[in-house]
Order: structure tokens, then C-alpha cells, then sequence
């Protein structure tokens, strides 16, 4: 069986294309909830050249990241390929991870806010921490970097 048409990218051109993606660790293995994993994670997301990661977080069984391609035409599949095989190669790792990944186009600022706010609220929503300031693995990368 094969993968289901991709739907072209349709917004107003002065709309940025920004994804909100969601890559699991294949059966559901928790392993990615600590320091290498994490600077895994920054490091695979600083190698990115057609990719800008916006914000991220890394839960113990899988990852969340908002990332916008520096292309509206870019390919999820590409950006989720390259941050996976960097992230296990630094990481030497015996687990691998889930097939594909499971993205979102987001249509308006609303939106991104909404996803940003998933993104902090899930490590409370998994009695990980009682506030999401004290998770330490998420970040936001900001301009310059």
C-alpha cells in the first residue's frame, strides 16, 4: 500500500508555510526524554539548510518541532529524514525510529500560536512536570541562531 497523495501548499503567497511535525520512536520506546537525546536534537536542527526549526520539544517516546522550510515547496518527508538519520548517527542508537511522521500545515498565526502552546502544555499533560518552564527539553530557536 502506498502513501496517500501529498496536498499542495495552498495559501497566500505572503503567508509563511510553516509545519507543525510530530516524530515517534518506534514502539513507542522512551528514549528520548534526556540531555544527549536533546543535544541530539539542537545539533541535528543547526545542520539544516533548507529548514528553519522554530521551536521544539522532545518527549520521552517522541518529538514535537514547528519548522518552516526555506522553500514553500519543501518536502516534510526530506526535513523529517535528515533530522532522524542525524539524530540516531550522534547518538549511536540501537531503537529506531516509527516510519514517516505526522505533520500539519499551519494556516494562520492563530494556529501556530495554538501549536505552540500544545507543545509547552504536553510534558504537564504527561504528569512529566507540573509546569511546562520546568521541562528542559523544548527550545525556541530564535533568529539568530
Amino acid at each position: 500500500m502506498g502513501h496517500p497523495p501529498r496536498i499542495p501548499v495552498r495559501l497566500r503567497w505572503e503567508q509563511s508555510v510553516i509545519y507543525f511535525v510530530t516524530i515517534c520512536v518506534k514502539d513507542r520506546k522512551q528514549v528520548l526524554a534526556n540531555e544527549a537525546a536533546f543535544n541530539a536534537l539542537k545539533n541535528a536542527a543547526a545542520r539544516l539548510r533548507e529548514w528553519r526549526v522554530l521551536a521544539a520539544i522532545l518527549m520521552p517516546d517522541h518529538l514535537h518541532v514547528v519548522v518552516a522550510p526555506s522553500e514553500r515547496d519543501g518536502r516534510v518527508g526530506n526535513f523529517s529524514a535528515a533530522l532522524k538519520r542525524w539524530m540516531r548517527k550522534e547518538l549511536n542508537a540501537a531503537w529506531e525510529w516509527q516510519p514517516g511522521c505526522f505533520d500539519r500545515l499551519l494556516r494562520s498565526d492563530e494556529s501556530l500560536h495554538e501549536k505552540w502552546l500544545y507543545i509547552q502544555e504536553n510534558p504537564v499533560r504527561a504528569g512529566l512536570v507540573r509546569q511546562w518552564k520546568d521541562w528542559p527539553y523544548r527550545f525556541e530557536f530564535n533568529e539568530e541562531q
